[in-house]
């Protein structure tokens, strides 16, 4: 007990071995120093409670007292009764001391890793002699044994030197008869059990793991503790094995460890004593499990794929496949699990030697096939060029012709009389076109109507004897088209334009012939609209037909849109006095109609018709919910009972919501009630009137629906709301939380004040979308950004914030994420949670209310909580930056942020290249006269011997000693990783190694 008066003196000194005790971390270290007097005084105080018992020199005596053979045999035996004690109390100090207690364990003065690697050795040595002879007998001397050892079924030096090499470290020359009797006393006990538990708590340290994987023996003897005859020992030593086999270096120091349990037992072929206890305790399943996940991560964690296939058959040979074919009914699903496991990553070798050779042929007929489709794809190019060409032509012959036409109809126009004749050539001699081309060339005169020849021509022929003097007129119009020589044509004039039709009376009076160049068509009167210009257009009524015809579904022009356009000169009316629009009208009329209708009594017949049958539901509805009952395929009954008892699972959701669109209208509720109440018979309906009878019979049917509907997607939409609420949390705290963050945009603003402060004046923030712009400033050679530059300064000047992003958390999510939607959708549940809360107080002997409510209420209530966290905290965010939540969504204000990182890291990458184009510049022009040494073949010849020395020394580093380069804890976490789940199938064949046993 030190009093209060020595503590300010005292406390200074052991300072520093209470940090080193306590393991801390550079960081905590710092932080430590940093306490004042009377915080230390109290953490001295805390750690002087958490003292070790016993120091590790007290464990290494009295396990070396253990390994002594001589002595009496009682006095062994009460030792061995508390050996298993003494090493139950070892390993857990070394799993739960401070470190330094365990490296004082290790280390070169204690040597504890040796002596309890000797102590194992000790305690299975008469296991593995028994084991490693079969044919002996166990009264036999120790020396004899060794000597059947030695001879069995290896006789080479090499072999014979290694067993005596590893049965030295068992079985001293002296009292060796004794040794092997007390180790048979100590193999009953759990002293390897408890051995091995203390080698995991080793390996589970950095330091130690090293130390046991250089050490070369201790991997040897952790493989040899298999002979032990308990089940749980051999499963924790295979799960240790396979858990080292994970790691970079460790699958060769593991097959190196069989090769040697190979040797020492005398076994034929490796892995022959694990298939045979592997067969052999099928009664314990833990043990299987473990033998199957090890066989399973042996042979696949291997990246050489022939490799692989040589372990593979390994375990074939033995007949580890005949004996999975029989395991496969076993009841144990772990046990299951890793079999499938081993069989999904297995090599079908002829399986894939017939799938290469089909390949093979399936890659050369689709070199065919593509040499075919190329030939084909030229052919079809030179096939459309030459169409094309063709095409082209024809259109240039047939605008010459038409050309010459016009030429041909306006020159007769302007010539006398006297030499029309002697200028156009006959018909005859004229080339004649094509029907179609002559009927769009030459617009035909309209033919005479019938019995209309005579009138309305007296006042025109003395327009068509216009003195030759007058000037040449516009085109003549379609009634003065004559070629001669013809013969004399009758007086010709323009008729006047037929009556319509549905109209009775006598036709309207011609129109007064038009002046001398006005167009024929453009006389304005009453009946005419005018349009741009000076043409004027009809305005045409509609016709009644006789039948109702369908709709052709085009796009009309307006009368003021057809000015200048083809329509412009047509008459569709005149077209249709000439056609026989009955026939047309009785094969395109609509469907279900009776004789056709007189048009002068249709009013008449309209006001006499009735319906003949009574319909509540209009047909179209009647139709759509006929379709819908026929997808559902329930009785209306079944439709009924499901939605009064909130049955999910007699009715599917998708037919629910189909069924929404047909709750009953006030218009429907109103003849379904007058219907009821002129009590007449169901049977004069249809089926769908009759469903929706006894659809509106439902109490409260829209509510129940909604509730239906709501129970159904809750889940769904609980499940889809989280993760986006998830995301917005955790990006918006992490941008606000981030120093690193914080820092660049300090430099940013740096940066921006230095080159606009001097025109703009100084400035205290900026807009994120400022951070667009920084792609945009451009170096004055154009070759770099500021966003370049800035990265360069941060990689000189602040390394530590290089790796900024890796604050930054879900932005990419959470910028797809609407709030507002999600908290709309929020709401939505809510309500929905209301009212079915209300419905439920009104029906509460529902069970399906009940079970929903109980099972979802705290559900909704974490949602809602999760709603509000991000609400807030993405406002907080927002405002934090300098924004706006209202103007700037998530879906706005996390991309800033997420392209700043992606234009950030393809900085990183550009001036990581332009460093090393730098350096190899350099390079060259620091060696000149290298420039000529490639093209030399002597040259040539020592860079591929310097390559190949290179990958010898590549391949050569796996013999250097390995190095733990994970934290403490990584082997733990590898167990525990392989016993919750199965080793993955990988067809790259890629082992879940890490890097010298780092962290799984």
């Amino acid at each position: 007990q030190l009093g209060a008066g020595s503590q300010d003196s005292w406390v200074p000194h052991p300072a520093q071995p209470l940090a080193d005790a306590m393991n801390l971390p550079p960081d905590k270290m710092k932080l430590l120093s940093q306490y004042d007097n009377e915080k230390k005084w109290e953490l001295i105080c805390d750690q002087e409670r958490f003292q070790v018992k016993n120091p590790p020199s007290a464990y290494i005596q009295k396990l070396k007292s253990f390994v002594d053979t001589g002595g009496v045999s009682r006095k062994f035996k009460r030792r061995v009764q508390e050996s298993t004690q003494v090493l139950r109390e070892l390993e857990i100090s070394l799993r739960t001391n401070y470190i330094g207690w365990v490296q004082e364990f290790l280390n070169e003065e204690n040597k504890g890793l040796d002596v309890l690697l000797e102590y194992l050795a000790f305690a299975q040595c008469a296991v593995t002699t028994d084991n490693g002879s079969p044919g002996s007998d166990k009264g036999k001397s120790p020396n004899r044994s060794m000597e059947d050892l030695s001879k069995s079924n290896f006789s080479s030096p090499t072999h014979g030197t290694s067993k005596a090499r590893h049965l030295t470290m068992r079985l001293a020359p002296v009292h060796s008869r004794k040794a092997l009797r007390n180790s048979r006393i100590v193999s009953q006990k759990d002293d390897v059990h408890v051995c091995i538990m203390c080698l995991r708590a080793i390996m589970n340290y950095q330091s130690g793991f090293s130390l046991v994987m250089n050490h070369p023996a201790c991997v040897n003897e952790i493989t040899l503790s298999l002979n032990n005859k308990n089940p749980r020992t051999k499963a924790l030593v295979l799960e240790l094995l396979a858990a080292v086999c994970l790691v970079r270096g460790g699958h060769d120091i593991i097959l190196a460890a069989f090769d040697n349990f190979k040797e020492v037992c005398g076994e034929k072929n490796r892995f022959e004593k694990l298939m045979e206890y592997f067969r052999n305790e099928d009664s314990n399943i833990d043990f299987m499990v473990a033998c199957m996940q090890f066989i399973n991560i042996v042979v696949h964690s291997v990246e050489n794929m022939n490799f692989r296939v040589f372990l593979q058959y390994e375990f074939t040979h033995l007949g580890l496949d005949e004996y999975l074919e029989r395991l496969r009914h076993t009841e144990s699903d772990k046990l299951k699990v890793q079999i499938q496991a081993y069989l999904d990553n297995i090599f079908d070798v002829g399986a894939l030697l017939e799938d290469t050779e089909t390949k093979n042929a399936v890659l050369e007929h689709m070199e065919d096939l593509q040499e075919l489709f190329s030939q084909l794809t030229e052919k079809l190019q030179d096939t459309e060029n030459e169409s094309m060409a063709k095409i082209a032509e024809l259109e240039k012959q047939l605008s010459q012709t038409r050309r010459e036409l016009e030429t041909l109809r306006v020159r007769p126009a302007g010539m006398g009389g006297a030499g029309q004749g002697r200028d156009l050539p006959s018909p005859s001699t004229v080339c004649p076109l094509p029907p179609p081309v002559a009927a769009m060339m030459i617009p035909p005169p309209p033919p005479p109507l019938p019995h209309t020849e005579d009138t309305g021509s007296p006042n025109l022929p003395s327009q068509q004897q216009a003195p030759p003097s007058a000037p040449p007129p516009p085109p003549p119009l379609p009634g003065d088209d004559v070629i001669p020589p013809a013969p004399p044509l009758p007086e010709i004039g323009i008729p006047p334009p037929p009556p319509l039709s549905g109209l009775d009376g006598p036709a309207p009076p011609p129109p007064p012939p038009p002046p001398l160049g006005m167009p024929a068509g453009g006389i304005s009167g009453p009946g005419a609209v005018a349009s741009s210009g000076e043409s004027t257009v009809k305005i045409k009524k509609p016709i009644q037909t006789k039948f109702r015809m369908p709709i052709f579904n085009w796009v009309a022009l307006k009368p003021n849109q057809i000015n200048g356009t083809v329509f412009n000169d047509l008459n569709d009316e005149r077209v249709l006095q000439e056609l026989d629009m009955n026939d047309f009208e009785e094969q395109f009329k609509t469907k279900a109609q009776g004789p056709s209708l007189n048009i002068s009594t249709l009013k008449v017949k309209a006001v006499q018709k009735a319906p003949s049958k009574v319909t509540l539901i209009e047909s179209n509805r009647a139709k759509n919910l006929a379709i819908t009952l026929r997808k559902g395929g329930l009785s209306i009954d079944s439709i009924c009972q499901a939605i009064q008892t909130y049955d999910l699972q007699g009715m599917s959701l998708d037919f629910l919501e189909l069924l929404h669109r047909f709750v009953p209208t006030e218009y429907e509720l109103t003849l379904i009630r007058k219907y009821e109440k002129d009590q007449r018979p169901l049977e004069e309906l249809s089926d769908e009137d009759i469903f929706m009878i006894k659809f509106s019979k439902i109490p409260r049917l829209a509510e129940r629906m909604n509730i239906m509907t709501f129970l159904g997607n809750f889940s769904d939409t609980a499940q889809l709301l989280m993760p986006q609420l998830n995301a917005i949390i955790a990006a918006s705290i992490s941008i606000k939380s981030s120093t690193k963050l914080r820092n660049i945009l300090e430099i940013v603003l740096a940066f921006g004040n230095y080159m606009n402060s001097s025109k703009r004046g100084a400035a205290y923030g900026f807009r994120l979308q400022s951070l667009d712009a920084l792609l945009e400033m451009k170096s004055t050679d154009r070759k770099q950004t500021l966003l370049h530059y800035i990265v360069r300064v941060i990689n000189e000047k602040y390394p530590e914030l290089t790796g900024f992003h890796t604050e930054l958390h879900f932005l990419d999510k959470a910028g797809t994420v609407s709030l507002d939607s999600v908290l709309q959708d929020m709401r939505a549940l809510q309500q929905g949670m209301e009212l079915t809360r209300k419905e439920f107080m009104r029906q509460d002997d529902s069970q399906v209310l009940k079970d929903f409510l109980k099972a979802n209420t705290e559900v909704m209530e974490k949602l809602q909580t999760d709603g509000k966290t991000a609400q807030e905290a993405y406002e907080s965010a927002v405002e934090y930056f300098g924004e706006n939540p209202k103007t700037n969504p998530p879906t706005m204000f996390f991309p800033v942020f997420g392209r700043f990182v992606k234009a950030y890291k393809k900085a990183e990458q550009d001036v990581e290249l332009w460093r090393k184009e730098e350096a190899a510049a350099k390079e060259v022009e620091s060696n000149p006269p290298s420039k000529q040494e490639p093209k030399s073949p002597v040259h040539k010849v020592k860079r591929q011997q310097m390559d190949m020395i290179a990958e010898l020394k590549k391949k050569q580093m796996v013999k250097e000693p390995l190095i733990y380069e994970g934290g403490d804890g990584a082997i733990e976490d590898i167990i525990s990783g392989k016993t919750t789940k199965v080793y993955p199938v990988n067809s790259e064949g890629e082992s879940l190694g890490m890097d010298g046993g780092g962290g799984a």
